[in-house]
């Protein structure tokens, strides 16, 4: 730069002196200075004519001298490097796109608001897409489902969505949903026919199984209630194995209840009632009979439940739910222990929480509370009279409201379960006034 300067001005002082010697030195300026700005003018031309060729070519560079010579070769190995930057990238979306064409399960890139950026060739296999005719086309309005619609719209994506495939009624999909970078969407999309089928057959058989044990164990029960009437009458051996039989036919039949429960709560359609639940006084119902079994224990049972705020969903389902979360608070906590009920708004939502100060759960335990039949204390059985399935019917009653369950405990501090519910299903008494 020093150089280029220092060249700049004795070509100025020279035309000034040779403008002087003549007697128009600021003449002689003048014109140095315009052969100057035209000499720059000059290799910026040639400057923009390279740069809109936009060339890799060595020949195509070009020359200059001084400071333009250094600015030329400068900016042809900037070039040089972004088009091998350029090249490279290519070359690895291309491997990703020739890699995803292989892959079975479908593959679409969405853009901020939904439309179709690109896809495998499963993907148009699966969802029936078209190249290029859907490309720039909303998602929603190729897959018109009013499911995936909510699904897609809600952005809630931690679950994934299973529906039929659009161009075949009996393929099954599974559809996953990954956000990334300024609202962009990366689905994928999954053939689970196979699984749905051996799904479907599991809850049929459970239904079936339950429905055809139902009849003889409810004559059972009864020749049984009808013998523990009437114990005085019976040889003594015989009285405490009729007491145990009725005890287990009990527990038999409560899980048979709750296997069928669990299974219509898997198989029906969700449909919410028109009119809202009114919660405060579904609340005081499972307050009371939460009072009422925990009567010879001493517990201090409390209701905070916000007034007026009411829950549109099934009422039946809410209370099988709701109580059960309570009852078990009752069952697991110890004499005298304090169980606390509560149903607030929470941000846009709003939260029903049971908290007690029982037991409490291993945190190891946590993550599969809500699978059928699991239990983190096998020895629990038979002092509880449980049947396993508690947790994953609230579970299935809290999907179908498009609820989520949260659960926070640890052993010999007590546990607090939180189901919380969305905006979209809450009305107040107000609002329906």
């Amino acid at each position: 730069m020093r150089s280029f300067l220092g060249r700049q001005a004795l070509v100025l002082l020279g035309c000034t002196l040779a403008g002087a010697l003549s007697g128009y030195a600021l003449q002689g300026l003048s014109l140095g200075l315009a052969g100057l700005l035209g000499w720059q003018l000059w290799h910026f031309q040639h400057l923009v004519r390279w740069l809109a060729k936009n060339s890799s070519e060595k020949d195509d560079v070009p020359e200059g001298k001084g400071l333009w010579g250094d600015i030329f070769d400068e900016l042809y190995r900037l070039q040089k490097r972004n088009l091998d930057e350029h090249d490279r990238l290519r070359g690895i979306i291309a491997r990703i796109q020739d890699s995803t064409s292989a892959l079975k399960d479908g593959v679409v890139l969405l853009d901020e608001d939904g439309a179709l950026e690109w896809w495998n060739q499963a993907a148009s296999r699966l969802l029936g897409l078209r190249y290029p005719q859907d490309r720039g086309q909303p998602i929603t309005h190729l897959l018109r489902r009013p499911d995936f619609v909510r699904y897609f719209d809600r952005c809630r994506y931690q679950e994934p969505l299973e529906v039929p495939a659009p161009t075949n009624s009996d393929q099954y999909l599974q559809i996953s949903i990954t956000l990334f970078g300024k609202g962009d969407r990366l689905m994928l999309v999954q053939d689970v026919t196979r699984l749905h089928n051996l799904e479907k057959m599991r809850q049929d058989f459970v239904a079936n199984a339950s429905h055809e044990l139902r009849t003889p164990l409810t004559v059972i029960s009864g020749y049984l209630e009808t013998l523990g009437d009437h114990l005085d009458q019976l040889p003594r051996p015989w009285v405490r194995p009729v007491q145990q039989m009725g005890k287990q036919a009990k527990r038999m039949e409560n899980l048979i209840a709750d296997l069928l429960t669990l299974s219509r709560l898997e198989t029906s359609q969700i449909e919410y009632a028109a009119e809202p639940v009114d919660m405060d006084h579904l609340l005081r119902q499972i307050l009371h009979d939460a009072e009422a079994l925990g009567t010879d224990k001493g517990q201090t049972i409390t209701l905070e439940a916000e007034p007026g705020l009411c829950l549109h969903g099934r009422e039946q389902e809410l209370h099988s739910a709701l109580s059960n979360l309570v009852m078990n608070a009752v069952k697991y906590t110890p004499d005298e222990g304090q169980i606390q009920i509560r149903w607030r708004r929470q941000g846009e939502g709003a939260v029903f929480e049971v908290q007690d100060n029982g037991i409490g759960i291993d945190p190891i335990h946590i993550p599969r509370l809500t699978e059928r039949f699991y239990r983190a204390d096998p020895s629990r059985t038979s002092e509880s009279g449980g049947t396993g399935l508690g947790l994953a019917i609230v579970k299935h009653v809290l999907l179908r409201h498009e609820a989520t369950l949260q659960i926070e405990s640890q052993l010999g501090k007590g546990s607090l379960f939180r189901a919380k519910f969305p905006a979209s299903l809450l009305v107040s008494l107000e609002q329906e006034a």
